[in-house]
Protein backbone atom coordinates (compact mmCIF):
# COMPACT_ATOMS: atom_id res chain seq x y z
CA UNK A 1 0.00 0.00 0.00
CA UNK A 2 0.95 3.77 -0.56
CA UNK A 3 2.75 5.00 2.51
CA UNK A 4 0.70 8.21 3.85
CA UNK A 5 1.83 11.40 5.06
CA UNK A 6 -0.36 13.81 7.65
CA UNK A 7 -0.42 17.20 6.41
CA UNK A 8 -0.34 19.92 8.68
CA UNK A 9 -3.81 21.43 7.71
CA UNK A 10 -5.57 18.70 8.97
CA UNK A 11 -4.81 19.00 12.21
CA UNK A 12 -3.79 22.73 11.79
CA UNK A 13 -4.07 23.87 15.72
CA UNK A 14 -1.34 21.20 16.34
CA UNK A 15 2.18 22.15 17.03
CA UNK A 16 5.56 20.56 15.58
CA UNK A 17 5.39 17.91 18.20
CA UNK A 18 1.46 17.24 18.67
CA UNK A 19 1.67 16.57 15.26
CA UNK A 20 4.33 13.75 14.76
CA UNK A 21 2.70 12.32 17.68
CA UNK A 22 -1.11 13.01 15.74
CA UNK A 23 0.72 11.39 12.68
CA UNK A 24 1.94 8.55 14.65
CA UNK A 25 -1.67 7.89 16.38
CA UNK A 26 -3.13 7.80 13.26
CA UNK A 27 -1.12 5.27 11.22
CA UNK A 28 0.61 7.43 9.27
CA UNK A 29 4.80 7.07 7.63
CA UNK A 30 4.79 10.84 7.43
CA UNK A 31 3.35 14.65 8.12
CA UNK A 32 4.18 17.35 6.40
CA UNK A 33 5.04 20.28 8.86
CA UNK A 34 4.09 24.17 8.14
CA UNK A 35 7.67 26.26 9.11
CA UNK A 36 6.68 29.41 6.63
CA UNK A 37 3.60 31.25 7.40
CA UNK A 38 1.88 30.87 3.66
CA UNK A 39 0.50 34.89 3.72
CA UNK A 40 0.89 37.43 6.34
CA UNK A 41 -0.92 37.22 9.15
CA UNK A 42 -0.82 33.20 9.05
CA UNK A 43 0.02 31.80 12.45
CA UNK A 44 2.52 28.98 13.09
CA UNK A 45 4.64 27.53 15.45
CA UNK A 46 7.93 29.16 15.12
CA UNK A 47 10.54 26.42 14.65
CA UNK A 48 13.10 28.51 12.55
CA UNK A 49 15.17 29.93 15.07
CA UNK A 50 13.89 27.54 17.87
CA UNK A 51 16.95 24.97 17.96
CA UNK A 52 15.87 23.44 20.92
CA UNK A 53 12.69 22.57 19.84
CA UNK A 54 14.51 21.69 16.55
CA UNK A 55 16.02 19.18 18.98
CA UNK A 56 13.00 17.54 20.29
CA UNK A 57 11.21 17.27 16.80
CA UNK A 58 14.18 15.42 15.74
CA UNK A 59 14.04 12.77 19.20
CA UNK A 60 9.71 12.52 18.37
CA UNK A 61 10.77 11.46 14.97
CA UNK A 62 13.30 8.99 15.63
CA UNK A 63 11.02 7.55 18.44
CA UNK A 64 7.86 7.28 16.71
CA UNK A 65 9.22 6.34 13.23
CA UNK A 66 7.70 9.24 12.06
CA UNK A 67 9.20 11.09 9.34
CA UNK A 68 8.83 14.63 6.98
CA UNK A 69 7.81 14.45 3.77
CA UNK A 70 7.61 18.00 2.78
CA UNK A 71 7.72 21.05 4.62
CA UNK A 72 5.04 24.44 3.79
CA UNK A 73 3.66 26.59 2.65
CA UNK A 74 6.00 29.21 0.39
CA UNK A 75 3.80 31.24 -1.52
CA UNK A 76 5.56 33.23 -3.63
CA UNK A 77 3.55 36.54 -3.75
CA UNK A 78 4.55 39.92 -4.49
CA UNK A 79 6.38 40.86 -1.25
CA UNK A 80 8.54 37.95 -1.26
CA UNK A 81 11.94 37.91 -0.26
CA UNK A 82 13.65 34.36 -1.53
CA UNK A 83 17.24 34.92 0.11
CA UNK A 84 15.19 35.46 3.58
CA UNK A 85 13.44 31.76 3.13
CA UNK A 86 17.05 30.19 3.37
CA UNK A 87 17.28 29.43 7.06
CA UNK A 88 13.43 27.70 6.72
CA UNK A 89 15.27 25.37 3.70
CA UNK A 90 17.88 24.65 6.11
CA UNK A 91 16.13 23.61 8.81
CA UNK A 92 13.64 21.28 6.54
CA UNK A 93 16.79 19.94 5.20
CA UNK A 94 18.37 19.50 8.88
CA UNK A 95 14.98 17.73 9.93
CA UNK A 96 14.92 14.89 7.08
CA UNK A 97 12.11 16.75 4.81
CA UNK A 98 12.53 15.48 0.87
CA UNK A 99 10.12 18.39 -0.65
CA UNK A 100 8.84 22.18 -0.15
CA UNK A 101 5.47 23.08 -0.90
CA UNK A 102 5.34 26.24 -2.95
CA UNK A 103 2.53 27.79 -4.73
CA UNK A 104 2.59 30.91 -7.06
CA UNK A 105 0.84 34.07 -5.86
CA UNK A 106 1.67 36.90 -7.65
CA UNK A 107 -0.14 38.70 -10.87
CA UNK A 108 3.32 39.84 -11.96
CA UNK A 109 4.66 36.70 -14.36
CA UNK A 110 8.04 37.82 -14.80
CA UNK A 111 8.48 38.55 -10.98
CA UNK A 112 7.15 34.83 -10.20
CA UNK A 113 9.21 33.34 -12.65
CA UNK A 114 11.95 34.74 -10.79
CA UNK A 115 11.30 34.04 -7.44
CA UNK A 116 10.37 30.24 -8.12
CA UNK A 117 13.61 29.70 -10.10
CA UNK A 118 15.68 30.92 -7.29
CA UNK A 119 13.66 29.00 -4.97
CA UNK A 120 14.53 25.82 -6.42
CA UNK A 121 17.76 26.82 -7.25
CA UNK A 122 18.13 27.29 -2.86
CA UNK A 123 16.22 24.20 -2.70
CA UNK A 124 17.77 21.89 -4.82
CA UNK A 125 21.20 22.81 -3.19
CA UNK A 126 19.99 21.71 0.21
CA UNK A 127 18.56 18.56 -1.31
CA UNK A 128 14.77 19.45 -1.47
CA UNK A 129 12.42 19.06 -4.33
CA UNK A 130 10.67 22.35 -4.44
CA UNK A 131 6.47 20.86 -4.95
CA UNK A 132 4.54 23.63 -6.92
CA UNK A 133 0.67 23.23 -6.31
CA UNK A 134 -1.60 24.59 -7.83
CA UNK A 135 -4.85 26.72 -5.84
CA UNK A 136 -7.75 27.46 -7.72
CA UNK A 137 -8.36 31.03 -6.06
CA UNK A 138 -3.83 31.54 -6.17
CA UNK A 139 -2.50 33.16 -9.50
CA UNK A 140 -1.56 29.61 -10.83
CA UNK A 141 -4.89 28.48 -10.86
CA UNK A 142 -4.64 24.94 -12.86
CA UNK A 143 -2.39 21.94 -13.79
CA UNK A 144 -2.19 23.46 -17.10
CA UNK A 145 -0.77 26.97 -15.52
CA UNK A 146 1.63 25.06 -12.68
CA UNK A 147 3.81 22.95 -15.74
CA UNK A 148 3.85 26.25 -17.84
CA UNK A 149 5.66 27.71 -14.63
CA UNK A 150 7.81 24.84 -14.18
CA UNK A 151 8.59 24.56 -17.95
CA UNK A 152 9.70 28.39 -18.31
CA UNK A 153 11.86 28.45 -14.79
CA UNK A 154 13.58 24.63 -15.96
CA UNK A 155 14.86 23.69 -12.65
CA UNK A 156 17.30 21.33 -11.79
CA UNK A 157 15.11 19.25 -9.48
CA UNK A 158 11.04 20.08 -9.07
CA UNK A 159 7.72 18.95 -9.58
CA UNK A 160 4.05 19.26 -9.55
CA UNK A 161 2.02 18.53 -6.71
CA UNK A 162 -1.64 17.73 -7.49
CA UNK A 163 -4.66 17.75 -4.82
CA UNK A 164 -7.80 15.89 -5.40
CA UNK A 165 -10.27 19.10 -4.57
CA UNK A 166 -8.38 21.76 -6.23
CA UNK A 167 -7.82 19.96 -9.61
CA UNK A 168 -11.68 19.06 -9.18
CA UNK A 169 -12.47 22.77 -8.32
CA UNK A 170 -10.12 23.93 -10.99
CA UNK A 171 -12.27 22.15 -13.67
CA UNK A 172 -9.42 19.33 -13.83
CA UNK A 173 -10.22 15.58 -13.76
CA UNK A 174 -7.68 12.50 -13.10
CA UNK A 175 -7.45 12.14 -16.97
CA UNK A 176 -5.57 15.41 -17.12
CA UNK A 177 -2.58 13.68 -15.40
CA UNK A 178 -1.93 11.42 -18.48
CA UNK A 179 -0.22 14.14 -20.64
CA UNK A 180 2.50 14.61 -18.13
CA UNK A 181 5.96 13.15 -17.34
CA UNK A 182 5.05 11.06 -14.17
CA UNK A 183 8.49 11.92 -12.65
CA UNK A 184 6.76 15.49 -11.76
CA UNK A 185 4.20 14.00 -9.52
CA UNK A 186 6.62 13.08 -6.40
CA UNK A 187 3.50 12.57 -4.57
CA UNK A 188 -0.25 14.11 -4.25
CA UNK A 189 -2.74 15.51 -1.82
CA UNK A 190 -5.95 13.69 -1.34
CA UNK A 191 -8.87 14.34 0.35
CA UNK A 192 -12.99 14.04 -0.42
CA UNK A 193 -15.82 16.87 -1.10
CA UNK A 194 -18.75 16.84 -2.76
CA UNK A 195 -19.53 16.38 -6.46
CA UNK A 196 -20.82 19.47 -7.02
CA UNK A 197 -18.12 23.01 -6.86
CA UNK A 198 -19.39 25.59 -4.74
CA UNK A 199 -19.08 29.09 -6.19
CA UNK A 200 -15.90 30.51 -6.80
CA UNK A 201 -16.21 33.02 -4.03
CA UNK A 202 -16.38 29.78 -1.97
CA UNK A 203 -13.22 27.76 -3.01
CA UNK A 204 -10.86 28.97 -0.63
CA UNK A 205 -13.35 28.52 2.76
CA UNK A 206 -14.40 24.97 1.27
CA UNK A 207 -10.24 23.84 0.75
CA UNK A 208 -9.42 25.16 4.38
CA UNK A 209 -11.98 24.16 6.43
CA UNK A 210 -14.81 21.84 4.65
CA UNK A 211 -13.28 18.91 3.13
CA UNK A 212 -13.97 15.42 3.81
CA UNK A 213 -12.32 12.54 4.65
CA UNK A 214 -11.08 9.98 1.50
CA UNK A 215 -13.93 7.95 0.62
CA UNK A 216 -16.40 10.00 2.45
CA UNK A 217 -17.56 11.98 -1.11
CA UNK A 218 -18.24 12.02 -4.47
CA UNK A 219 -14.54 12.99 -6.23
CA UNK A 220 -13.74 10.63 -8.66
CA UNK A 221 -10.70 9.57 -5.97
CA UNK A 222 -10.39 5.91 -7.37
CA UNK A 223 -9.63 7.49 -10.82
CA UNK A 224 -7.72 10.06 -9.65
CA UNK A 225 -5.30 7.60 -7.82
CA UNK A 226 -4.71 5.13 -10.92
CA UNK A 227 -3.74 8.53 -12.34
CA UNK A 228 -0.30 8.42 -10.69
CA UNK A 229 2.26 5.16 -9.92
CA UNK A 230 0.94 2.94 -7.95
CA UNK A 231 4.04 3.91 -5.07
CA UNK A 232 3.11 7.59 -5.19
CA UNK A 233 3.00 8.58 -1.86
CA UNK A 234 -0.32 10.38 -0.14
CA UNK A 235 -0.08 13.60 1.75
CA UNK A 236 -3.96 13.52 3.22
CA UNK A 237 -5.11 16.94 3.79
CA UNK A 238 -8.15 17.32 4.96
CA UNK A 239 -9.12 20.15 7.15
CA UNK A 240 -12.93 19.92 8.07
CA UNK A 241 -15.26 21.71 10.86
CA UNK A 242 -17.21 18.84 11.46
CA UNK A 243 -14.45 17.49 13.63
CA UNK A 244 -13.46 20.66 15.36
CA UNK A 245 -13.86 19.46 18.63
CA UNK A 246 -12.23 16.61 18.08
CA UNK A 247 -8.37 16.39 19.51
CA UNK A 248 -5.78 16.33 16.64
CA UNK A 249 -4.90 12.51 17.35
CA UNK A 250 -8.46 11.45 16.94
CA UNK A 251 -8.86 13.86 13.78
CA UNK A 252 -5.49 11.94 12.48
CA UNK A 253 -7.06 8.36 13.28
CA UNK A 254 -10.39 9.21 11.96
CA UNK A 255 -8.23 10.25 8.65
CA UNK A 256 -6.03 7.69 8.28
CA UNK A 257 -8.54 5.33 8.77
CA UNK A 258 -10.83 6.41 6.08
CA UNK A 259 -7.22 6.89 4.05
CA UNK A 260 -6.26 3.26 4.27
CA UNK A 261 -10.00 2.28 3.18
CA UNK A 262 -9.95 4.09 0.69
CA UNK A 263 -6.67 2.57 -0.37
CA UNK A 264 -7.09 -1.35 0.41
CA UNK A 265 -10.35 -1.03 -1.65
CA UNK A 266 -8.69 0.92 -4.79
CA UNK A 267 -5.24 -1.87 -4.57
CA UNK A 268 -7.79 -4.51 -4.64
CA UNK A 269 -9.83 -3.17 -7.39
CA UNK A 270 -6.56 -3.23 -9.83
CA UNK A 271 -5.27 -5.93 -12.00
Amino acid sequence: MRSISLAHLTVLDAGPLDLIDAGAAGGFDAIGLRIVPPLPGDTIVPVVGDIPLQRRIKERLAATGIRILDIEAIWLSPQTAVDDLEPALDVGAELGARHVLTVGFDVESARLLDNFGRLCTLANARGLRPMLEFIPYATIADLGSAHELLRQAAPRDAGLLVDALHLSRSGGSPADIAGYDPGLFSYIHLCDAPAARPPASGFRAEARAERLYPGLGELWLDAFLDAFAPDTPVGVEAPSTAFASCSPMERARRAGDATRQLLARNAAARP
